[in-house]
């Protein structure tokens, strides 16, 4: 075991930082940068998989599934960040993407010894959740290697959910156990092993392309613009109006009164004013469009 494990590429020796500790801050940190700039290239590489597992996400929101993404450490806490932003940016019910990390959501600021080791742990946090055929299922794990994420994928299967495996390793284990692997190969560390580095970053912009292009997929977004923003505080308020002024040309007092009328919703807010609608028929017209503002409007003109 320890000899494979020494064979995983986020285990290898950097040869570009083998003298970091003689080197000074600056040198420090600009290695650090030289290794950063590799990820974006190496996630580049994995697009098309990215693309069957957003098409599949949407597959799952669309017939009352959910994304489920579980995993342990910092695989695990990269997941439950993306899954707690998504119901404020998007206003999506909190199960619709769900976080799972190993050890429970205490294990998210402290870490939780042994919770990783056991595959049938991340098989029982999965039925915890009632996990269906429906549902899509991401599991992290920098090494591709982690048991608790390995049990999860086996079960997600059995029960006939999409498993997905995310790893930093060619030919990773959990790919074994999923319908699909995302292997994003960052090479070696700065510091060896200390996979919260590259690996981490690459997990991050994985995850965020996944939740952000299936939540534009399903119709959270008009334009480039987060119209299914929840309007919760008085900075979302302003952004808001800011968007309805934007794509309706309104001034503030207008727009302002519209979203009001609109329940502080900004999709209907927005189609009220493109097509001289009431907010009844604005929800109408988007309950028609499956929530899709372009749609919604395009269905009013036809």
């Amino acid at each position: 075991m320890e000899e494979h494990l020494r064979s995983l590429t986020t285990e290898l020796r950097n040869e570009g930082t083998m003298n970091i500790d003689r080197m000074n801050t600056l040198e420090i940190i600009s290695a650090i940068n030289k290794e950063d700039l590799k990820v974006a290239a190496a996630v580049q590489e994995v697009l098309p998989e990215i693309r069957t597992v957003v098409e599949w996400a949407c597959e799952s929101i669309k017939k009352g599934g959910r994304l489920i993404y579980i995993g342990a450490g910092t695989s695990g806490r990269l997941g439950v960040l993306d899954a707690v932003e998504c119901p404020p940016t998007f206003s999506v019910p909190p199960e619709m993407v769900l976080g799972i990390i190993a050890g429970g959501e205490k294990a998210f600021v402290r870490a939780i010894e042994g919770a990783e080791d056991k595959e049938e742990f991340g098989e029982c946090d999965l039925m915890d959740v009632d996990l269906t055929a429906d549902d899509t299922v991401i599991g992290i794990a920098a090494s591709g290697r982690t048991p608790y994420v390995r049990g999860a994928l086996r079960y997600a299967r059995k029960v006939g959910a999409k498993a997905v495996a995310l790893s930093c390793n060619e030919n990773a284990s959990i790919t074994e156990e999923a319908d699909i692997g995302i292997e994003v190969v960052v090479g070696p560390e700065v510091l060896t092993g200390s996979t919260r580095m590259k690996a981490a970053t690459a997990q991050k912009m994985v995850l965020n392309m996944i939740s952000t292009a299936t939540m534009i997929r399903v119709g959270k977004v008009y334009e480039n613009l987060m119209v299914d923003v929840k309007v919760s505080n008085q900075k979302l308020k302003d952004r808001a109006i800011s968007m309805i002024e934007t794509v309706t040309d309104a001034d503030y007092d207008h727009a302002s009164k519209m979203l009001e009328k609109a329940n502080n919703q900004v999709k209907p807010a927005i189609v009220m004013i493109k097509t001289s609608t009431d907010y009844v028929k604005a929800m109408e017209l988007l309950e028609k469009a499956d929530g899709d503002v372009r749609k919604a409007i395009s269905i009013y003109e036809d």
